[in-house]
C-alpha cells in the first residue's frame, strides 16, 4: 500500500530555497539523449557507459588539474563511507550517503559548493547507497535495510511520494533507481542473507508498483529445474541486483546484471546452475517478463556475482554487425554477449590472477571445466568432498570488478576495467543454512589486493592495454572526449590516464580512500571532475593486507578538481 508523508521533510540551509529560477524538467528525451554538461542518470546513459562528451579537460592540459574545493557529506559516525555517483543538472548536484540522506547541492560558485537541502529519511543504520535516479521535478532515493523508495521535491526538499517495498526479512536495496519513460526500476538485494531478489516497476508520479519479477524461480516456474536440492534453497536464494541496470530504448528492455545463489560458498546446498544467478538478464519493461538470459558462473561456490555494469555497445564483430552487452565479470573474465538473444560471443581473463577454473570456453562462454552433467561443479579445484575449504582461489571473493564500474569510451571504442588483483581461501560451512547468515561459510585473504586498470576491446575480446597499481580499486572508470580514462584508489589516490596509452597525466593524493566513482560535468562554461570518498568495510579489509595503510583515516566528502 502506497504511503505518502511529508514527515521527512528536507531542510533548507541557504538561500537557494527561494531560488526564482527553475530547472527544466529531467524529461524521457533528455535522459535518452544524454547532455555533456550535465550527468543525468547512475552510469551517465541508459547503455551505462560512464563516457562524457566533455573535453575542456584532456590529454593535453590533464596535468593542470587541481582542487577547486571539498565538501564535508555526512558525518553523523566516524564509519561513514559513500558509494554513490552524484548526478548533476543545471549546476545542482543530487547526493546520497549511507544513511539514505539525499543532499542537493549548489555548484555555481566553481570555488565551493553549498548545500542547498538536505532530505534526511529517518533511517536508524547506515547501509550501501549507490545513488539516485532523476525524473521530472523529482530526486528518487532509495534506503537500505528498511527498503524504502522515496521521491523528494528537488526545488523544495519535501518528499512527494514514499513507498516501503520490503517484503522479505533482510531485504536491502543499495543500487540507485533507473528512471524510465514511465517507470522507475528498483532492484532487489540483501541475497547473501537468504533473499529471493527481485526486479520492480513503480510510477514515477505515485509510486504505485507497476510489476515485480523474481529472479529466483520457484518449483515449477521457468528455470526451477536448476535447483536440484531438497532444501527449498530457491526460496532464500539470492539472485541480487545491487548496480543500476542499463536500458535499450530501441528493444523496451531493461538488461541487469544478478548476484550469486545463497549460500554463497556451500554449493552443494543447492545442487544444479541455480538459474538466474550470476548472469546477465533482460527484462521487458512492459510486463517485466524474462526476455534472454546469460549465466557466467553455474552453481557458484566463489561469491562471483554478476551484478555489475551491463554497458551497451554496437560493434563489428567476425565481420557482422552486431549489438552488444559488454560485461566484465566478477569472475575474472570479460565477455561480449548478444543484447537480442544472450548468445555469448568473446570472451577473455582480465584478471591478472586466475585460478578458479582452467580458463573459457570460447564457444558457450562457460568455464572450461563446467560439467553439465554434474549437480554440484567443482571447476578447477581437487576436491576430496564439497565441504573442502578453496585454497588461494582467484580473483578473490569480490573480484575482479564488483559494484564499481568499467567504462567505454566512444572515442577508443575500448572498455576500461578498474579491477582488484587478489586471492582467497574459502570455507564453505554447510550448517549455515539460515537467513542472516553471511552465505554459509566464510573467506580470507592471505596476501596484499592490489589492482589494474585494463582496456579490452569488446569487439574481438583483446586485451590491448593494462596498467597496475599497489592499491586495491574499488572506485571504477570514467572515459571522457577528451582523451583521458580517471580512476581512484583505497589509498586516496584520483588519477587522470591517456585513453591510448594508459600513460599517467595527472594523480594526487587526498589522504582518504574511495569507494565511489568519479564522474565530470559543466557549470558556468568550466568542465569539472568529481568523486566522493569515504571507504566501507569491504574495503577496509582490502586495506588492511597493505601495512603501511591500516592506520589511514576516513573521512566522507565530495571533492570537485578543476583546470
Amino acid at each position: 500500500m502506497l504511503k505518502t508523508t511529508s514527515a521527512v521533510i528536507g531542510l533548507c540551509v541557504s538561500a537557494l530555497c527561494a531560488s526564482p529560477a527553475r530547472a527544466a524538467d529531467v524529461t524521457f528525451e533528455r535522459l535518452r539523449n544524454p547532455e555533456a554538461s550535465n550527468w543525468l542518470t547512475n552510469h551517465h546513459d541508459y547503455a551505462s557507459r560512464r563516457f562524457s562528451a566533455l573535453d575542456k579537460i584532456n590529454k593535453g592540459n590533464a596535468k593542470g588539474l587541481r582542487l577547486a574545493f571539498a565538501l564535508p557529506i555526512g558525518g553523523a559516525s566516524a564509519n561513514e563511507y559513500i558509494e554513490a555517483t552524484p548526478l548533476v543538472d543545471d549546476g545542482f548536484m543530487y547526493l546520497s550517503d549511507v544513511w539514505g540522506a539525499v543532499y542537493k547541492i549548489d555548484l555555481h560558485a566553481g570555488k565551493a559548493g553549498q548545500i542547498a537541502w538536505k532530505m534526511d529519511p529517518g533511517t536508524q543504520k547506515p547501509d550501501r547507497n549507490r545513488g539516485v535516479a532523476l525524473w521530472g521535478g523529482l530526486v528518487v532515493s532509495v534506503t537500505g535495510l528498511d527498503s524504502r523508495v522515496i521521491a523528494t521535491n528537488r526545488d523544495t526538499g519535501k518528499v512527494v511520494w514514499e513507498r516501503r517495498m520490503a517484503d522479505q526479512p533482510d531485504m536491502e536495496f543499495t543500487a540507485a533507481p533507473l528512471a524510465l519513460k514511465d517507470s522507475l526500476i528498483i532492484g532487489a538485494s540483501g541475497g547473501d542473507n537468504g533473499v529471493r531478489d527481485w526486479l520492480a516497476a513503480l510510477d514515477p508520479r505515485t509510486g504505485e508498483q507497476q510489476w515485480k519479477t523474481f529472479v529466483v524461480p520457484l518449483a515449477g516456474e521457468p528455470g526451477s529445474q536448476t535447483w536440484k536440492d531438497k532444501n527449498n534453497a530457491a526460496a532464500t536464494g539470492g539472485g541480487a541486483m545491487y548496480v543500476t541496470g542499463s536500458y535499450d530504448p530501441a528493444t523496451n528492455l531493461t538488461i541487469w546484471g544478478t548476484g550469486n545463489p545463497s549460500p554463497r560458498y556451500d554449493s552443494a546446498w543447492r545442487p544444479g546452475d541455480n538459474l538466474y544467478t550470476d548472469s546477465t538478464v533482460a527484462f521487458d519493461v512492459a510486463d517485466g517478463k524474462i526476455a534472454w538470459w546469460f549465466q557466467y558462473t553455474p552453481n557458484d561456490n566463489h561469491d562471483y556475482d554478476a551484478s555489475g555494469s551491463q554497458i551497451i555497445v554496437d560493434a563489428t564483430v567476425d565481420g557482422a554487425a552486431r549489438k552488444l552487452i559488454a560485461h566484465a565479470d566478477r569472475n575474472g573474465f570479460f565477455y561480449s554477449i548478444d543484447r537480442g538473444n544472450g548468445q555469448f560471443l568473446k570472451g577473455a581473463a582480465y584478471a591478472g590472477k586466475l585460478t578458479w577454473t582452467k580458463g573459457l570456453d570460447q564457444k558457450t562462454g562457460k568455464p572450461v571445466d563446467y560439467d553439465p552433467s554434474r549437480d554440484v561443479q567443482a571447476y578447477n579445484h581437487d576436491w576430496k568432498n564439497t565441504a573442502d575449504k578453496i585454497v588461494n582461489s582467484c580473483p578473490d571473493v569480490h573480484g575482479g570488478t564488483n559494484f564499481w564500474p568499467s567504462s567505454y569510451s566512444e572515442k577508443t571504442g575500448l572498455v576500461y576495467i578498474g579491477a582488484d588483483e587478489g586471492c582467497a581461501d574459502i570455507t564453505p560451512d554447510p550448517n549455515a543454512h539460515v537467513r542472516g547468515k553471511l552465505g554459509g561459510g566464510g573467506y580470507a585473504n592471505r596476501e596484499r589486493i592490489t589492482s589494474a586498470l585494463t582496456a579490452v576491446d569488446p569487439a574481438t575480446g583483446e586485451i590491448k592495454r593494462r596498467v597496475d597499481f599497489d592499491y586495491p580499486d574499488l572506485a571504477g572508470v570514467l572515459t571522457t572526449a577528451g582523451g583521458i580514462v580517471v580512476t581512484a584508489l583505497l589509498d586516496g589516490t584520483v588519477a587522470a590516464f591517456d585513453d591510448a596509452t594508459l600513460e599517467t597525466l595527472w594523480k594526487t593524493n587526498v589522504g582518504v580512500g574511495f569507494d565511489a566513482p568519479p564522474m565530470t560535468y559543466e557549470v558556468d562554461g568550466r568542465q569539472f571532475i568529481a568523486i566522493a570518498s569515504g571507504i566501507g568495510p569491504v574495503a577496509k579489509a582490502k586495506l588492511s593486507k597493505s601495512p603501511e595503510m591500516r592506520d589511514r583515516g576516513n573521512a566522507t566528502m565530495l571533492f570537485v578538481f578543476g583546470l
